[in-house]
């Protein structure tokens, strides 16, 4: 059983004690989808309160680190050094709709490397996590990457934040890689995705228009399960490249490869 650093205790701890105020929350959800104004502001205000629990949490236990969160954006600590990049509710469409998959993102970067990461799912009660060079878990069972190397059979998840100024280049990709596979799922919850590739259970995953907050978790679960990531366009940092794509080591060359001969 792999012993947990003080550091991940912290960051379990905020995600735990957010996590209580999103299940309240997301118990209220299916009673406003009838209303004519809908979930939309509710699931905002949600959103909110469980971000300043965890940034109140985190604040309280390393007072001079800095912060980059989805909501309230940068602030800035006496470390700059030190940074904890959060989502409080990844997957927000899923919990306006009632749907039961979304999850909770915190990562800890130091001097611009991915040190520590949580990807919490209350509704599962399952905990990814990881750190630098000490592998990953959900809770204490440790996670590797599935073995399946064979494309055609391969289970891939995407992501789109689909616009009008990118939705050719989504449709493209999307019928490029169901060319090779028909095994496709959108689960809509980066970080979710990440660990899920981490753990075994889908075998890639690629998606653009993502955030920091919503990749710097997830990377890190993944890479030390065994995984591989990059952006997609190459670009030097994937995590604030806003796209990545990622899977074991076979399906991650074959599925970045399809991608690239758009």
């Amino acid at each position: 059983m792999a012993a947990q650093s003080p550091i991940m205790n912290v960051m379990i701890k905020a995600a735990e004690k957010a996590a209580r105020s999103l299940l309240r929350d997301f118990g209220e959800v299916e009673q406003l989808q009838v209303s004519r104004k809908g979930p939309a502001d509710f699931v905002t205000a949600a959103d909110k309160r469980a971000e300043e629990i965890i940034f109140e949490e985190l604040k309280r236990a390393r007072p001079s680190y800095s912060f980059l969160m989805e909501e309230s954006g940068e602030v800035k600590g006496e470390d700059p050094d030190y940074k904890w990049i959060i989502d409080p509710l990844d997957g927000t469409h899923n919990f306006m709709h009632g749907l039961p998959h979304w999850c909770i993102s915190i990562a800890l970067e130091v001097k611009g490397r991915m040190e520590a990461a949580v990807v919490y799912d209350p509704l599962k009660d399952e905990v990814f996590r990881a750190e630098r060079s000490g592998g990953a878990f959900m809770r204490h069972k440790r996670l590797r990457v599935s073995s399946r190397d064979n494309f055609e059979t391969a289970f891939i998840a995407f992501g789109s934040s689909m616009d009008k100024t990118n939705s050719t280049q989504y449709a493209n990709e999307l019928t490029k890689v169901a060319s090779f596979t028909p095994n496709l799922r959108r689960f809509g919850a980066a970080a979710l995705d990440l660990s899920y590739v981490a753990a075994g259970r889908i075998d890639g995953y690629w998606e653009r228009g993502l955030h920091p907050w919503d990749a710097a978790a997830g990377t890190l679960i993944l890479k030390e399960a065994g995984g591989f990531f990059s952006s997609i366009d190459n670009d030097d940092n994937a995590v604030y490249s806003r796209n990545i794509v990622s899977g074991n080591d076979a399906i991650y060359r074959d599925l970045k490869k399809a991608l690239q001969t758009i």
